[in-house]
């Protein structure tokens, strides 16, 4: 078992109705109050009411229109310039983990007097950031839990994790009937999403029963539980487990004590979304596939072998190739039973940047260094096998 150190100062409010503990949440952070979201989606539901009639004695100035795959230019810089500008106290994250995201470079930024993208590349450490809130309406990245997130860089093509120990949120707030509204897609794409998170860290060379079972356990919930969401969006019970499966996922608490894995199946999507912008689920569950086949050999193998009985049910006499093959392609179809395009001209994506694509993640994700290393041609032909 590999040595840890590890905190979660995030407090957690779950359930129907936790909206209603805003105002406690809050009251010790400040007036002066940064609001971030998305698309709209917020007011569609009354939750943008709701927050404002809960905050109706602060001053809240708002940040709209954050995009998935969050945007450094302009969604960052422009949080960053109002925080500065309006003194603000406190960021209120609403909405989906890419809003979360942004909030959280944003909080950085607030307190830095350089260029924020020294902080989300690491040229510059991060030492203070404002305090975050955040109200989650999509079950997908686990940024609610965690001190990190991703941000994208159009002009030069960067998708870029940022991971900072001051910006996990104070308190996130998850009650499943926000999720009720999110499309059919989306709910996929965020259960595709979760479930590479889970594999990210159960894919490694050293692991423990302990983690392996909670990993085992979470992609089984997710697999049981998103297709019941799919079927009646407004089953409360399974929008709930699938929520807090996500908020599980990502938060690294499935994988203390294992060994590394680089989180290869990211560090090629990154790219993907980097110079296409697709939904980033979705992107997982086309590359996953495709490198678990690229991957499987004598060294893997024992892996896949537990990951098909235990998660699939497997029958454990069969021979070992048959069983990983077996899982793997069980893998594929569970993504596929979902609907999501399970092919990259299915997103818009082509030969015409494949190489420019392994060539990026080759030189910034690190991937020789993962449990299963991977060259560039490796990277080349598992985005040629996803076409």
């Amino acid at each position: 078992m590999q040595n840890f150190d590890y905190v979660t100062p995030t407090r957690l409010i779950f359930g129907r109705d936790s909206i209603k503990k805003l105002p406690e949440v809050m009251k010790p952070l400040g007036k002066r109050v940064l609001l971030t979201y998305g698309g709209g989606s917020i007011k569609k539901i009354g939750l943008y009411d709701q927050v404002k009639q809960l905050l109706s004695d602060y001053d809240i100035f708002e940040l709209p229109g954050i995009q998935p795959n969050p945007k450094y230019d302009p969604s960052v810089l422009d949080g960053v310039r109002i925080c500065k500008e309006q003194q603000i106290d406190v960021i209120l994250s609403v909405g989906g983990g890419s809003v979360l995201d942004c909030s959280k470079a944003i909080a950085g930024g607030a307190l830095y007097d350089g260029d924020p993208w020294d902080l989300i590349i690491n040229k510059a450490e991060t030492k203070a950031a404002l305090p975050i809130v955040d109200i989650m309406t999509i079950a997908a990245t686990g940024s609610e839990w965690d001190n990190g997130g991703v941000i994208s860089r159009t002009d030069t093509h960067d998708k870029v994790s940022y991971v900072a120990p001051c910006i996990f949120p104070v308190c996130s707030i998850l009650d499943p009937v926000y999720t009720f509204s999110v499309s059919r897609l989306q709910t996929a794409a965020g259960c595709a999403d979760a479930m590479n998170h889970v594999m990210e860290q159960y894919f490694t060379g050293e692991t423990t029963l302990l983690n392996d079972g909670f990993c085992e356990s979470t992609l089984r919930s997710l697999m049981v539980n998103a297709p019941k969401c799919l079927a009646n969006p407004e089953d409360y019970t399974a929008r709930a487990e699938m929520m807090l499966c996500c908020t599980y996922g990502c938060n690294e608490i499935l994988s203390l004590g294992n060994s590394d894995s680089r989180w290869p199946c990211h560090g090629i999507e990154h790219a993907l979304s980097a110079y296409y912008d697709i939904t980033h689920g979705i992107g997982l569950a086309i590359i996953t596939p495709r490198w678990m086949r690229h991957i499987l050999n004598e060294h893997t193998i024992d892996r896949f072998v537990k990951y098909g009985i235990n998660v699939f049910g497997i029958d454990a006499s069969l021979p070992k190739q048959e069983i990983a093959e077996k899982a793997i392609d069980a893998t594929y179809r569970f993504f596929e039973s979902m609907d999501i395009p399970m092919h990259l001209r299915e997103v818009g994506i082509d030969e015409s940047r494949l190489d420019e694509m392994a060539h990026h993640v080759a030189v910034n994700e690190g991937l020789d260094q993962a449990w299963a290393p991977l060259t560039e041609d490796d990277i080349r032909q598992i985005l040629t096998d996803s076409l």
